[in-house]
């Protein structure tokens, strides 16, 4: 095993974007990169309420990986922005669901980053049969107690002059 450190990939532009409907009165933005017709690869951002880069398309391999990135509902591009309306985590799997339906994946790498790690797992759970290997980055599997207390009590406590 090599010791040296990976780089990421070039920079490349998205061959191909749009807005998919996914009921509820929201629209979620779409984009594609890599080679059509290579390994198909969903990222999953961060959040709740992040938003895709061009930089997420820096982690894959162009010449290896067909790349969709989309922000989810509320974020980004997609419309309506910063609703909370129909917007839970099952609301997001459904919308991963059609996403891959739309572009005619029978399976897919599923790669979550913070939020996105806890987006992912909730979708292998929910459909297993469609991911064909799973990446989580920065997992993010706080309980509301736990989250309550780190941004209501914890941080605000350990760093008064920052919080």
């Amino acid at each position: 095993m090599s010791s040296e450190l990976r780089t990421l990939y070039p920079e490349i532009e998205a061959y191909e974007s749009g807005m998919l409907d996914v009921g509820d009165g929201n629209q979620v933005y779409w984009e594609r990169s890599g080679t059509r017709g290579a390994k198909p690869a969903v990222f999953l951002h961060g959040g709740p309420g992040g938003t895709i880069s061009p930089k997420h398309r820096r982690l894959f391999d162009p010449k290896l990986y067909d790349v969709i990135l989309f922000d989810q509902r509320g974020c980004g591009k997609s419309t309506p922005n910063a609703s909370l309306e129909a917007n839970t985590t099952w609301h997001l799997v459904a919308d991963i669901e059609r996403l891959r339906d739309m572009c005619g994946f029978d399976k897919w790498l599923v790669f979550g980053g913070s939020w996105g790690s806890t987006l992912a797992l909730a979708y292998a759970e929910t459909h297993p049969e469609r991911v064909s290997e799973l990446v989580v980055r920065g997992t993010y599997t706080l309980t509301r107690a736990e989250l309550e207390w780190y941004y209501q009590f914890g941080v605000s406590e350990m760093f008064p002059d920052k919080w």
